[in-house]
């Protein structure tokens, strides 16, 4: 008699496990060949906007990890280094353009840090993100 329950029990667990592994072998199927829609956020006129990231806070690589976000979403990141100081207490997105539209779409993929205007003519970047020691705020994956 117990070893009825035993058998029946192994069977169970048997019947439980395969069950997950099916359950696994479809998730991955899933997130394998499921069409993706590209996560693409250009500027005015279809054009990918210019972003060059500086951080200025003390924490290291916080710069890269900010950068690889904004490639995620599709901005082109032109410039990733150290800020002229480390003491920023927050993050800022800088406008270097007269229009500040461009500056204000990274600042809401950003999860909205403030916007500051200050022109400039460079051909290198039009929007630049000085990383402060808020960087936990910011949406970051």
């Amino acid at each position: 008699m117990a070893g009825a329950g035993v058998d029946r029990a192994r069977r169970v667990l048997l019947w439980v496990l395969g069950g997950l592994v099916v359950a696994l072998v479809l998730s991955w199927l899933y997130a394998a060949l499921w069409p993706r829609r590209e996560r693409s956020v250009a500027g005015a006129n279809g054009r990918l906007i210019r972003v060059q990231v500086w951080n200025g806070s003390m924490e290291g690589g916080v710069g890269s990890r900010v950068a690889t976000y904004l490639r995620q979403g599709g901005f082109q990141v032109v410039e990733v280094g150290n800020a002229d100081r480390h003491d920023y207490v927050a993050t800022m997105v800088v406008a270097r353009r007269s229009d500040p539209a461009a500056a204000r779409i990274v600042a809401q993929y950003l999860g909205s840090p403030p916007v500051i205007r200050q022109a400039w003519i460079s051909d290198a970047a039009e929007v630049t993100v000085v990383i402060g020691s808020d960087r936990s705020r910011l949406r970051v994956q």
